[in-house]
């Protein structure tokens, strides 16, 4: 033989090993594919949480197959049907996360109406009574203002 054709044989062996190498690589994929799914198949069908509890959606799932079961000859009414809607809504409807929460809403207002008063004093005081907006701030300003008010009593 020569050296071109003993070449050849040697690539071909190599060839033919990289193959049944990538054969054998398929085939434990594919058996580890099927494990997988024969897992996924087996498992239960999540109906219920981890402490036992039936989810509210799979709760209301279930009423809603009873119902229809057994009322298929009743004639719904409008207004059940959007009591039915309404009740599907809140069972459905996820709660609420607020990033700008209601106790902070109340101290914020609270916060801006005690500046309003504040400016609307200075505003007052300032440009409307021809005096220093920051003496309206002074307690001065507001004793000589009780004193006004109670001597005309």
């Amino acid at each position: 033989m020569s050296t071109n054709q003993s070449e050849k044989v040697a690539v071909e062996e190599q060839q033919k090993r990289g193959l049944k190498q990538l054969k054998d690589k398929l085939k434990k994929l594919k058996n580890k594919l099927k494990r997988i799914l024969e897992n996924k198949l087996k498992r239960k069908p999540k109906t219920e949480t981890e402490s036992g509890k039936v989810t509210r959606r799979k709760q209301k799932q279930k009423e809603e197959k009873q119902l229809d079961a057994g009322a298929e000859s009743d004639v719904v009414t409008r207004e059940q049907q959007k009591k039915k809607q309404k009740e599907e809504k809140k069972l459905n409807k996820k709660p609420r996360r607020r990033v700008f929460p209601i106790w902070l809403r109340i101290i914020v207002v609270l916060i801006l109406c005690a500046v309003a008063l504040l400016v609307g004093l200075m505003v007052g005081y300032g440009v409307i009574g021809d005096g220093k907006p920051s003496d309206a701030l002074e307690m001065d300003t507001w004793q000589h203002i009780i004193d006004i008010v109670k001597k005309n009593k």
